[in-house]
């Protein structure tokens, strides 16, 4: 005989199978307050056992909020081949289930208009907290004042606003300290749209770099597209460039790895090899880098753990916390994750 279940069970069915106070379950499964290791395993098991889950809807309406996050990206920069911010984004899809929060994800055009491409969520106040993911349409950021929701930016940054960035700069160095130290001395650099403060901070890298290994800047080795984007239709346009100085630098830093793979595939048509002609380093370490030909030298970015601290961070800012327990103020504050600089064939 089957046996139906007619009855849900309460956060009091729970505190009775685990032997602990209702209040006490109450903490585990919100995630607030002090609750030792063993008495937390022994409430969880409990709640699995009899399938109990808080009721969201109960809970949001009780501390007036929504549970709900809103991710917002360029759409040209969360596509198939642009995993930059996908990866990004699936930390914060990692994270906001610990905090039982919902992401709820929307692209914008790179030109933005007010009212007709506004986000049904900031439409509707249907979030706690917004993450803008790289950079975006000023106008969006006007849209966004006196909204009266938290705002953290990633892998960009503005004034007034808390951000989670990237050690650009850092990471330039290391890059062409490498190559410095292999013995390069004329190195060539590409960059795209050099107003991002992520890119130009990269190409500050670069500079230092060079001058403090006592060379001069060739101006002739600074191939830069300002109006275009570092995506592969312009880094086949500046790995043209590259090529058609003379003599070839020994070595070239690009400023992601979308331009790199270009000067490979350059290289390669003409004839030459890599690194024995020509040296190639990138930024980014997307997974493609792994399998390029040869396996590309680059500077590793922890794209996950950005989204994860982003929302950590946001956490914070709408928390009821004192500013004295507070790890982060909650006004303008950037916080800056390490990059890695991962040695492979191309250099």
């Amino acid at each position: 005989m089957f046996r139906t279940v007619t009855k849900c069970s309460t956060i009091k069915d729970v505190a009775a199978e685990a032997d602990v106070a209702i209040s006490t379950v109450s903490l585990v499964t919100n995630r607030k307050g002090y609750v030792s290791p063993k008495t937390t395993t022994r409430v969880l098991q409990a709640a699995r056992k009899l399938s109990y889950s808080p009721r969201r809807a109960a809970r949001n309406l009780s501390s007036g909020r929504t549970g709900n996050i809103g991710f917002v990206v360029r759409s040209d920069h969360f596509t198939r081949s642009e995993t930059f911010y996908s990866r990004i984004f699936l930390g914060t899809e990692f994270e906001a289930d610990n905090q039982r929060w919902y992401i709820l994800l929307t692209t914008i055009p790179k030109e933005y208009v007010p009212i007709e491409h506004t986000p049904r969520f900031l439409r509707e106040r249907n979030v706690d907290g917004i993450i803008v993911a790289g950079k975006v349409d000023p106008a969006f950021f006007t849209e966004l004042e006196g909204a009266g929701i938290p705002v953290i930016l990633i892998d960009f940054e503005m004034d007034a606003y808390s951000a989670v960035v990237i050690d650009n700069l850092g990471g330039a160095r290391a890059a062409v300290e490498h190559l410095l130290d292999r013995g390069h001395s004329d190195i060539a650099f590409l960059g795209a749209d050099m107003s991002h403060p992520s890119l130009s901070e990269r190409f500050e890298g670069f500079q230092l770099a060079i001058h403090a290994a006592g060379e001069s800047l060739n101006p002739a080795r600074i191939i830069i597209e300002d109006k275009g984007e570092p995506v592969y239709k312009t880094g086949m346009v500046l790995s043209e460039r590259l090529f058609s100085c003379y003599p070839t630098p020994t070595a070239v830093f690009c400023i992601n790895d979308a331009l790199a793979f270009c000067v490979l595939d350059q290289a390669a048509r003409r004839g030459l090899h890599v690194p024995d002609d020509i040296a190639v380093v990138g930024f980014d370490d997307v997974p493609r880098a792994e399998q390029s030909h040869p396996p590309l030298t680059t500077v590793r970015v922890y794209k996950e753990q950005m989204g994860e601290l982003a929302i950590r961070y946001l956490k914070e800012q709408m928390s009821d916390l004192s500013p004295s327990q507070l790890l982060y103020d909650r006004g303008s504050h950037t916080v800056k994750v390490p990059t890695e600089l991962i040695v492979r064939a191309s250099s």
